[in-house]
């Protein structure tokens, strides 16, 4: 085996354990130039048409000497010989072949010419260039074997590379999409059981950001005709979050009204980024993805992506992949904006409701008490009988002070003095004994904290919420239960409070206990001081009311303070079937 041979055999080799094109191509042009003595070496890669360069490496002439030189060549002239004809070509005077077009200003001299075609499958990929050879006038036919073998095993290295490169994308793109399927399915356990749309909001950012690579990630909701800046990740401005920017002229209110995701690589859009968007608000960006929130054809806002950390564009697929997002965003505003307004239409209905039954009080009891009253006295008056006068004057009193009682009753049912004066439970101990007095045997348990101290009582919100679940619940067993006895215990015991009412009544169905209007105002007030209600009903069987909430005193924290409870204990009693604060009817009690 002679030295161009192993010469050959040991660039192969070592062309072959390179994975990374370029540094193969790099590494061909080497090789070459060290095999056939050349001054310089060049490589023109073909474009898809196989008709013109489309990149074009050269080794042995000086970085300077490139620039003197300008644009690359495509392929015209002897070059453009071997893609027509791509078979070895060998000149000894370059200038000398008919297809030569000269050389450009700067380019230094060449005369011994040669060519050979690399083919990857039998299809060309490129040629190989060399030029000048070293010490001789021209390059020998030896010297053209060992190109082309080189040729040969260039095609395979460049192949094997190409090959890698292409499984390493699809292994990157793989993952990319396993990434997304996770963080889909995240976001989808979060929108199932979150109910601060806040943070679904900022998960959304902070995992559509790590699968694009973005700088940073905003979300813009529309409110009127403002857009409030309320979840971000990334290299966020400080104090971006929570400020707004009206709408109008910017690109958010382009992507809102087309539907369409906007690039921000558009000199119009970007033109708006910068004077009417985020920009005025120092979120700089060189490229960006503005893509709306749609759920069921409506916008809700729109999701904002600037900058790649690689430097790179964002592609269809990172467009595809924020669009996924934008979607669970906006389902998210969607549900949570349709969960408050079911919120506030119970609400409502539940004051007209209130309203409703304290006007019933007023007009059965007071009204038609005082409408008796002025007949009778009107009856007196026109009878002219001063015994009668005096009789009916008699009555009125009587009436008046039964007429007294009964407001004052009312005004305790709508706020008990001894509430705000004294504390919790002088409070439900004064409504026990006005239920007893209606016929209702109550036994009653109650233990709290000592509340002669002001600063040792609950705070208001507490005391008012656990006052209106007792007399709501007492209310319900009376006069939609038939109740002749109930058990009321109001048990502090550390940083909780327990309440449980339970009645003798007739018991209800959980499934059809949808509408009812005492129970709604009873699952909002434990939902306000974040504890947790079970009700446990069966037709026949009589009504427990379970809550738990956190117990706070006065100057600690307010209501919106108070730390959710922990799960309580599964509720006693067999066969009785219970339903949680937010949920359906749970399973059985064991």
């Amino acid at each position: 085996m002679d030295e161009a041979t192993r010469a050959v055999l040991t660039v192969a080799r070592s062309v072959i354990e390179q994975l990374d094109l370029d540094a193969v191509l790099e590494r061909v042009l080497e090789s070459a130039r060290s095999v056939t003595g050349a001054r310089y070496a060049a490589l023109g890669v073909l474009d898809e048409s196989r008709t013109r360069l489309s990149a074009f490496q050269v080794l042995g002439i000086d970085a300077e000497t490139r620039r003197t030189i300008g644009k690359l060549p495509t392929g015209r002239g002897v070059l453009g010989e071997l893609i027509r004809n791509p078979r070895p070509l060998r000149l000894d005077d370059v200038s000398a072949h008919p297809f030569s077009y000269g050389f450009p200003g700067g380019h230094p001299a060449m005369r011994s010419f040669l060519g050979v075609p690399i083919l990857i499958d039998g299809k060309p990929y490129g040629n190989l260039y060399l030029t000048e050879k070293v010490g001789a006038g021209r390059f020998s036919a030896e010297d053209e074997q060992a190109a082309v073998t080189l040729a040969e095993f260039a095609a395979v290295a460049i192949d094997h590379a190409r090959r890698f490169a292409g499984s390493e994308e699809e292994r990157r793109s793989l993952e990319q999409t396993v990434s997304s399927l996770d963080a889909t399915i995240q976001i989808s356990r979060a929108l199932g059981g979150e109910t601060d749309v806040d943070a679904i909001l900022t998960l959304v950012a902070k995992r559509g950001r790590a699968l694009v690579d973005a700088r940073a990630v905003v979300i813009e909701i529309l409110h009127g005709d403002t857009l409030q800046l309320v979840a971000g990740a990334g290299q966020v401005p400080p104090g971006l979050i929570g400020r707004s920017v009206d709408a109008a002229h910017t690109v958010a209110s382009g992507a809102l009204r087309s539907l369409q995701t906007q690039r921000l690589s558009e000199p119009l859009n970007r033109a708006r980024f910068e004077e009417h968007g985020l920009g005025q608000l120092g979120l700089s960006a060189r490229d960006g993805l503005v893509v709306p929130l749609v759920f069921r054809s409506q916008a809700y806002g729109v999701l904002v992506a600037v900058d790649r950390v690689d430097g790179g564009p964002f592609t269809t697929r990172h467009e595809a992949l924020l669009e996924s997002f934008a979607a669970s965003a906006a389902t998210a505003v969607a549900t949570a904006r349709s969960a408050a307004d079911e919120r506030r239409r119970q609400r409502l209905a539940a004051a007209e409701a209130e309203r409703a039954k304290w006007a019933r009080e007023l007009h059965d009891e007071t009204l038609q008490a005082l409408g008796s009253l002025r007949l009778m006295l009107s009856t007196a008056r026109r009878s002219g009988d001063p015994e009668k006068v005096a009789a009916a004057v008699d009555l009125a009193l009587e009436q008046l002070e039964t007429d007294t009682t009964t407001l004052r009753a009312l005004i305790t049912e709508l706020r008990p003095a001894a509430l705000d004066q004294l504390g919790l439970t002088p409070a439900l101990m004064a409504l026990l004994d006005r239920n007893r007095a209606r016929g209702l045997e109550v036994a009653a348990t109650v233990r709290l904290a000592p509340e002669d101290d002001p600063s040792t009582r609950l705070v208001a919100e507490l005391e008012t919420g656990i006052y209106r679940i007792v007399q709501e619940a007492l209310t319900n067993a009376v006069k939609h239960g038939a109740a002749t006895a109930a058990r009321v215990e109001v048990v502090e015991d550390g940083t909780l409070v327990t309440v449980t009412v339970e009645d003798d009544g007739s018991g209800f169905d959980l499934d059809l206990a949808t509408s009812g209007l005492g129970l709604i105002g009873m699952r909002e007030r434990v939902e306000l001081l974040r504890g947790e209600l079970r009700i446990e009903s069966a037709t026949g069987e009589g009504t427990t009311i379970r809550v738990r909430v956190p117990a706070q005193r006065r100057g600690e924290a307010t209501a919106a303070d108070l730390p959710r409870t922990t799960k309580p204990a599964e509720p006693r009693g067999a066969g009785r079937r219970f339903r949680s604060l937010h949920g359906a009817p749970a399973s059985e009690a064991s």
